[in-house]
């Protein structure tokens, strides 16, 4: 079913750092899109303690006219799946998509680089981290595509992060 998290309240990873959760879109609100889905992967604020607001973060957020906010999460990376469940893409998107913040690129790398999964889904955590672990060669990439088309909107808007006609920020096509 379009929109409908799986699971229902999101998997929580039981070190407390990372949760996901999977949905579809609506075939109309993604015309031509190859995939049946996606992961969105987060990682938990209070986890990270100080990290969350320390003065890189902050550095990051204001080059976009952002400030650290009291979201309980701050998105990672999206996995896209093929009809078949094969993961057919990574991608970033805007903060106001997933209602959060993000973390600077390097922030992120390492707590994509970092991740261990035990969210009571064994099958569904294995394949995060081992799509991961075989794309880290590009998460960089991904990650200073992003910040790139953060800057190229920046200009358009005060803090770029809410600004609604940006929402993927970089993506990548998986070949398996």
């Amino acid at each position: 079913m379009q929109w409908k998290h799986y699971p229902a309240d999101d998997a929580f990873d039981s070190g407390g750092v990372y949760q996901w959760f999977y949905h579809s879109h609506s075939p109309e609100d993604r015309p031509g899109a190859a995939e049946h889905g996606h992961f969105h992967l987060f990682a938990r604020t209070e986890a990270l303690g100080a990290e969350a607001t320390c003065a890189r973060e902050r550095t990051f957020l204001a080059r976009f006219g952002a400030h650290p906010t009291a979201a309980s999460t701050r998105h990672l990376v999206s996995i896209g799946l093929t009809p078949k469940g094969l993961p057919c893409s990574l991608f970033t998107v805007n903060s106001w998509v997933t209602g959060d913040q993000m973390l600077s690129a390097q922030a992120t790398l390492r707590l994509l680089r970092g991740i261990r999964l035990d969210t009571g889904h064994p099958i569904i955590d294995r394949v995060i981290v081992a799509v991961l672990r075989l794309n880290d060669h590009a998460l960089l990439a991904l990650l200073r595509e992003r910040d790139a088309t953060l800057l190229r909107h920046h200009s358009e808007a005060g803090n770029v992060l809410s600004v609604l006609s940006v929402e993927e920020l970089s993506s990548l096509q998986l070949e398996l």
